[in-house]
């Protein structure tokens, strides 16, 4: 965990030091590393404020920068080191697979090992199914519809619906489809139990639950914390809970031979795969570990 930040509120700066961007990162830079803050967090501020990528900050580090930018940009600087405020929430947005993802504080931030839970999902899908019988695919879990979203922009032939137990964050999730002509359905309500209560099936279940335990909290850091929902977090039954609802439901939506695949915390390789495979005796799921050598999914053809 993160030593607090000190008290940002002591160092005063005159808005009209900055003669140039390179003056402003340098400032920004050391701040948030004195404070245990990313560096890096100075990039993405200035790269938003002044419409520009990383290449062009980098090549523009001699110019002025404008007076009325300047305030923007130490007030940013001074809220994300006091405070945590995600760089994400400061600025509205984050990547996910390359695409654009409105974000606030009721939707999770994409992160990259989600990434990897979807590019394992997309190639066992091309090599299972038949493109003329396009697959039906439920995200549980939707957030800000990342997961969903990018499914069917990879795979514009599957059939994609996506659930989340909170209206606001599917009010997120319906904004990203529109923004990025994405033709996925959004259901409210609680893990799989709309499609059960409907009757509907699915040959492919991917999620993203809430894998955190209640007892972990304080050891997260701040920027998750205090500004990450809290509902899209924490589970009981040590961080285990959401992966036995959704698991005990499976066998009701299904479609016959199914994939199914849930990201994880790194300690729930083991248990994870031994519940699916109390569920699915027939199954052999399997643990796979992110960029990081970190377990990080489990999934299973059932």
């Amino acid at each position: 965990m993160k030593s607090k930040p000190k008290d940002s509120k002591k160092l005063v700066i005159n808005v009209s030091s900055f003669a140039n961007l390179w003056e402003a990162r340098r400032w920004a830079s050391l701040f948030l590393k004195e404070h245990n803050r990313e560096e890096g967090v100075a990039d993405l501020l200035l790269m938003d404020l002044m419409s520009m990528s990383k290449s062009q900050i980098l090549a523009a580090m001699r110019d002025d920068f404008p007076q009325e930018v300047q305030a923007k940009f130490i007030e940013r600087i001074y809220q994300h080191v006091d405070n945590g405020t995600p760089v994400q929430h400061l600025i509205g947005y984050e990547y996910f697979y390359g695409r654009k993802f409105k974000v606030n504080r009721d939707v999770l931030i994409p992160r990259p090992e989600t990434e990897e839970l979807v590019h394992l999902v997309l190639k066992q899908i091309e090599k299972e199914f038949d493109e003329k019988e396009p697959a039906k695919v439920i995200d549980v879990g939707a957030g800000s519809g990342i997961i969903g979203i990018t499914m069917k922009k990879e795979n514009p032939a599957l059939d994609v619906q996506a659930v989340d137990i909170s209206r606001k964050a599917l009010e997120v999730a319906k904004v990203n489809a529109k923004n990025l002509m994405a033709d996925v359905r959004f259901v409210e309500g609680d893990f799989l139990t709309p499609f059960i209560d409907v009757g509907a099936k699915a040959d492919v279940v991917i999620s993203n639950p809430p894998y955190i335990s209640a007892d972990d909290e304080d050891s997260l850091d701040d920027v998750v914390r205090l500004h990450d929902p809290k509902l899209a977090l924490f589970a009981e039954d040590d961080g285990l809970a959401a992966y036995k609802k959704i698991m005990y439901q499976l066998p009701q939506v299904v479609n016959g031979k199914a994939l199914v695949a849930f990201e994880i915390g790194d300690q729930q390789g083991a248990a994870v795969q031994k519940l699916m495979k109390a569920v699915f005796p027939k199954s052999e799921p399997e643990i796979v570990q992110d960029i990081n050598k970190k377990d990080r999914i489990v999934y299973a053809w059932i």
